[in-house]
């Protein structure tokens, strides 16, 4: 199972990036596909998910009504949408699939992605 992560970059504040989590190895429309992200010296922070009902779940409260989740099991691919970035938006984003959406942790999750980098700064 591979997880692959992609779309990172350095924006602006106020920009909007799109992240691709693109899978292979697994039945994609079975899993639910969460994003996390991480920054040194702060433990990994859950940011948004969605189930396999297409439910979206969003786990940062920050990200409300800028970040949005979808996903398309044609191309086993999921999307993070993130519009207004924040520098405090700034992480490496990681996807991660599994049965369920689970919690803010990534605990459940069953596979995970190397992540990209996404850089806010004026």
């Amino acid at each position: 199972v591979q997880l692959q992560a992609s779309g990172g970059g350095s924006v602006q504040p106020g920009e909007s990036l799109r992240l691709s989590c693109a899978a292979s190895g697994l039945t994609f429309e079975h899993y639910a596909i969460g994003w996390y992200r991480s920054t040194p010296g702060k433990i990994r922070e859950g940011v948004i998910c969605i189930t396999t009902d297409d439910e979206s779940r969003t786990f940062e409260d920050s990200v409300k009504g800028r970040f949005t989740i979808s996903r398309d099991n044609a191309q086993n691919t999921a999307y993070l949408q993130m519009n207004n970035l924040k520098p405090e938006d700034t992480a490496v984003y990681l996807c991660a699939a599994g049965p369920l959406c689970g919690v803010y942790s990534g605990y459940g999750m069953n596979y995970w992605g190397k992540g990209t980098q996404v850089t806010v700064s004026s």
